[in-house]
């Protein structure tokens, strides 16, 4: 992609819950969200699976894509992820046979390796399974199996030659190497994790084998975004995600709290280094600011898609981030052909 124009906007949700609100707001603000996604033009609507965090509505990952799809008519919505470890393949083939059942074209399925979670949450989620990130590859490649038109004795059913797409999601060179040898869609977690961006990328794009799925190399980049009317409101705003990020360093998550005019007396020195290295590549700031950042992001990675994710206290100023966002192009660049891509990316 040359510039801005040409590179598709996505969002990932984990259906935030504001201190002082509940779930059901989030879920209204989701369905919203999508909504106004979809008329500005962005690609996808993704979802990620998160467990025993009070601030992360998204638990219930597929019934939530329902939800949002069933609310829209022509955006993709999809998982950004699913923690395939902590699941049976064949029920996620299943669920995500249903959801492309009934929502044709419009589903997409990536997964991670990651619980999701603590690892108390994650022993919970997996009884007594034995299974963990380490079987990663092989519940890929059953999970591949139960949507396609396998022969096997077990189907899924619905699922079974749905051929949903499948993506990698990673924050490490793992699942980099990993998509690269299956010839899949891989995104990078760059908007919690992103000290390995660069070296990801260049594995994946190195080692890419072109399959059934994929021609080229596809690759998406996460980018934490606060967008506002100006660089000094968007800092302001941007203390909703700090403290969000400075709960996870402390191991106390909780909602989304609203902004502060001083951070400093919020957190220590260390601790900011610490929230600040995991929002390296954040693009906080005012229109003119998050589109010179954005074009060196994209000049950097030479990603194919960036897919976005902005925490506000205040679900009106989420929205109009959004909207800043999409006015930073025009109409061409959401509708434009992913030279290489099969249609199913």
């Amino acid at each position: 992609m040359d510039n801005l124009n040409d590179i598709p906007f996505s969002i990932l949700d984990l259906a935030p819950v504001v201190e002082g609100s509940t779930p059901t707001q989030a879920f209204k603000n989701m369905v919203a969200l999508a909504g106004h996604a979809e008329a500005l033009g962005y690609k996808r609507y993704w979802l990620a699976e998160h467990h025993n965090m009070p601030g992360v509505a998204s638990s219930a990952t597929a019934v939530l894509i329902a939800h949002v799809a069933n609310h829209t008519k022509t955006i993709r919505v999809g998982s950004g992820g699913i923690m395939l470890p902590n699941h049976s393949p064949l029920v996620i083939a299943e669920q995500f046979g249903t959801l492309e059942s009934i929502f044709s074209g419009r589903i997409d399925l990536g997964l991670g390796r990651a619980p999701g979670t603590d690892p108390m949450t994650s022993r919970a989620l997996r009884r007594d399974s034995g299974v963990s990130a380490r079987d990663f590859p092989e519940l890929v490649a059953e999970l591949a199996m139960y949507l396609s038109n396998s022969d096997s004795a077990v189907k899924a059913h619905p699922g079974a030659g749905t051929n949903v797409p499948l993506w990698l999601l990673a924050s490490s060179t793992y699942s980099a190497t990993l998509a690269a040898e299956l010839g899949l869609p891989f995104a990078f977690a760059s908007h919690f994790a992103p000290d390995e961006l660069d070296h990801a990328i260049s594995v994946y794009r190195r080692h890419f084998r072109p399959s059934l799925t994929l021609a080229k190399p596809y690759v998406m980049v996460g980018v934490p975004l606060i967008a506002a009317d100006s660089d000094r409101e968007s800092q302001r705003q941007a203390t909703s995600t700090y403290q969000k990020f400075l709960g996870l360093v402390r191991g106390k998550p909780g909602q989304l709290r609203p902004p502060v005019d001083n951070m400093t007396e919020v957190w220590s020195e260390f601790e900011a280094q610490s929230v600040r290295s995991r929002l390296a590549i954040a693009i906080i700031g005012g229109a003119e600011t998050c589109k010179a950042k954005m074009t060196a992001l994209l000049e950097r990675t030479g990603a194919d898609e960036f897919i976005f994710v902005s925490d506000f206290y205040d679900f009106k100023d989420r929205l109009k981030s959004f909207e800043i966002l999409a006015s930073l192009k025009n109409s061409r660049g959401q509708n434009a052909v992913l030279k290489g891509a099969e249609l199913s990316v």
